[in-house]
């Protein structure tokens, strides 16, 4: 019998080896390489740079505030953030979540992040308001950053340096070249120019109309030679690198695909201190949206040549990854010390935060949420504060002493894009009620409804965006040991009105009387 247990604990010792080697989590810790993607996140429109040993890379985040992240990494696979760009646009009612308006899928789009004679910029456009910005700054992690903001708003820009020169290359399907004040306080009209007529003509099956146009420009110079990165969507076909070369920076240039794969497009080239060179670019990988990927490259005759065999692979000659938690997203108990920030950079609120309503020190230990205003709807809600989910599965908790909401109120946690779903507490006729809402059609709808006796309520969601399956359980517990589903599967769905995968969000708002207020106790996640 003691032989036989014995046996049976190394024959399990050795099953979870193999799953150990198995499972892609802990698999990239036991063969010590990296896998694409190498980030299972959203974090699109990537831009990326190396100063000496240390990588630097700028997103996207649209309608999220502070906006504009920026991270960096020593092995281009293990990124922490270190900032944002900015704290606020501007101040206006769609920024704002004022009088009906909002900026969902708008705000700052793709950015472009360079260094030049020791200082950094980071640039970006906003459709909302219509404008180009430029920070820029001698210390990336540190700051202080300068801004300043133009029009009108060059659409998915690449900022260049050519000796006192400062360009930035823009446009969709024909790309465009203009030069910059010195300040960088505006454009010389006077010098733009078509720098390719057609950029989309090399992904153009002949005869054939439609599809994406070239756009998401990135310009290197590489050995004295020009290389512009763009993605087009050939119809019927799938997202494709473009890249144009030219022996000048005015042209002409000429044209070739680079790469046709899982649809792994937008971004550009980064090499490293040994010479080696990838491909930074990303893949839509639906509601957990747009996730970077590396891609090898190699050079021949002067070009650019993306994957193995044409192929972007899964594993990469680079260190494994150790996951995103603790510096892209994190768990948080809000109990802060003396000097800390308020809050994390891991956070964001969905659009700009109305400062007097939100607050970490009202109760140690706790986020504070109060109501400022009545809304009728989530989307509308201020001060929802929020982290990415991400993949291949993941889950988030939170805990709500709803002690102090006022009837009508609403709390709880989000799983927010357009399509959203949410668990909560919601107190009606000054009795509470847990519940579970469904948005995933496009219009809410009150899927579960239970009765609720005491002040403190734990909450969970479970996302599993395993092959795309993209779906979500919520649960409530009593105790926080106990889980209980509530409502039906979730089926998430990422959608372009909104532009983002799904991020777990706080929320609380008024529907009837403001003057309420609840207490997240902490929030955590994990894979």
């Amino acid at each position: 019998m003691k032989f036989h247990f014995k046996g049976m604990r190394i024959l399990c010792h050795v099953v979870w080896v193999c799953v150990l080697f198995i499972n892609p989590i802990y698999g990239q810790q036991i063969d010590h390489q990296a896998r694409n993607p190498i980030i299972f996140s959203d974090v699109p429109d990537l831009s990326m740079i190396r100063v000496g040993e240390t990588y630097y890379m700028s997103s996207t985040t649209m309608h999220m505030n502070p906006g504009l992240p920026l991270m960096k990494s020593k092995d281009l696979v293990n990124w922490e953030m270190i900032g944002y760009g900015h704290h606020a646009l501007a101040d206006m009612d769609e920024l704002n979540l004022d009088d009906g308006k909002n900026t969902y899928g708008r705000g700052s789009w793709a950015s472009s992040l360079r260094y030049h004679n020791g200082t950094y910029y980071v640039s970006t456009f906003a459709q909302t308001t219509g404008k180009t910005y430029i920070y820029s700054t001698q210390n990336i992690e540190k700051g202080p950053w300068k801004r300043t903001e133009f029009k009108p708003a060059l659409h998915d820009h690449s900022l260049f340096f050519e000796g006192d020169q400062i360009y930035m290359v823009w446009g969709g399907g024909q790309i465009n070249i203009i030069e910059l004040l010195p300040d960088l306080s505006g454009v010389k009209p006077e010098t733009q120019r078509v720098l390719i007529e057609n950029a989309t003509l090399p992904t153009t099956p002949l005869g054939k109309q439609g599809g994406l146009p070239a756009e998401g420009s990135q310009l290197f110079k590489v050995n004295g030679k020009y290389y512009l990165f763009n993605i087009s969507w050939p119809p019927g076909g799938m997202r494709s690198v473009i890249v144009h070369r030219a022996d000048q920076l005015h042209g002409p240039y000429e044209g070739r695909v680079v790469l046709q794969d899982k649809g792994v497009a937008q971004g550009g080239l980064i090499d490293q201190p040994d010479g080696k060179w990838y491909a930074y670019l990303f893949q839509d990988y639906g509601a957990v949206g747009r996730i970077p990927y590396l891609v090898p490259v190699q050079w021949i005759d002067d070009w650019p040549v993306l994957g193995i065999d044409g192929q972007v692979p899964d594993v990469l000659d680079l260190p494994a990854s150790k996951g995103l938690i603790p510096h892209l997203v994190n768990s948080d108990d809000f109990d802060r010390k003396g000097g800390e920030p308020a809050l994390p950079l891991v956070w964001q609120w969905n659009h700009n935060p109305v400062a007097d309503l939100w607050s970490v020190s009202a109760r140690k230990g706790h986020l504070r949420l109060k109501t400022g205003r009545v809304d009728q709807q989530f989307l509308q809600a201020r001060n929802t504060l929020t982290q990415r989910t991400f993949g291949p599965t993941c889950t988030g908790s939170t805990a709500i002493d709803i002690a102090n909401m006022k009837d009508g109120d609403f709390a709880g946690l989000s799983l927010l894009q357009k399509n959203y779903g949410l668990v909560g507490v919601r107190m009606d006729g000054g009795k509470h009620f847990l519940v579970m809402v469904n948005a995933m059609t496009g219009a809410e709808e009150e899927v579960a409804h239970i009765p609720l006796h005491q002040k403190k309520v734990y909450l969970k969601a479970n996302c599993d965006f395993t092959n795309k399956k993209d779906t979500a359980t919520f649960f409530y517990s009593l105790n926080g040991k106990e889980w209980l589903p509530i409502g039906p599967q979730f089926k998430m769905s990422y959608t372009i009105p909104h532009f983002m995968g799904y991020r777990f969000g706080l929320f609380y708002y008024a529907t009837k009387t403001v003057g309420g207020f609840v207490d997240f106790d902490y929030f955590h996640i994990s894979p």
